[in-house]
């Protein structure tokens, strides 16, 4: 294990972590790309299209289609950003408020377990690299 690739383990951390997560949120009817948004929306901040897409690590034109089915769940609303009517914001509804605060606690709980057994440090060197590949 100490020679395998850091990109293999977290390939197999990323699917057995959405299989919980699957469990852990099923009854919101979510797929893993529509837990992704609401993870990142649920600080409560709007976005634009662009940022979100930044931080949830997906392109625009991907985010589409997963805003269009979140928006049709009553999770989100699109509007014009104030002073750039170019720019479209998302925002949570107040349903999505509900479902946001839960993935996060479902997030907190499956983190918790997970890492019970790891040293501090070990846990913000793991930020440090997970960090790193997400900015590749």
């Amino acid at each position: 294990m100490e020679n395998e690739l850091v990109l293999v383990l977290l390939q197999r951390a990323t699917h057995v972590t959405l299989q919980v997560l699957g469990t852990e949120l099923g009854e919101l009817g979510l797929t893993a790309s529509e837990v992704n948004v609401l993870a990142n929306l649920a600080d409560g901040q709007a976005r634009t299209v662009s940022d979100l897409g930044a931080a949830a690590g997906v392109r625009p034109t991907t985010l589409t289609g997963v805003l269009d089915r979140l928006e049709q769940k009553g999770q989100i609303t699109r509007a014009a950003r104030p002073g750039d009517r170019r720019a479209v914001e998302i925002a949570l509804t107040e349903v999505g408020v509900k479902s946001a605060g839960q993935v996060q606690r479902a997030f907190a709980a499956v983190e918790k377990q997970a890492l019970a057994g790891v040293a501090p440090t070990a846990v913000n060197q793991a930020r440090k690299v997970l960090t790193a590949l997400a900015a590749i």
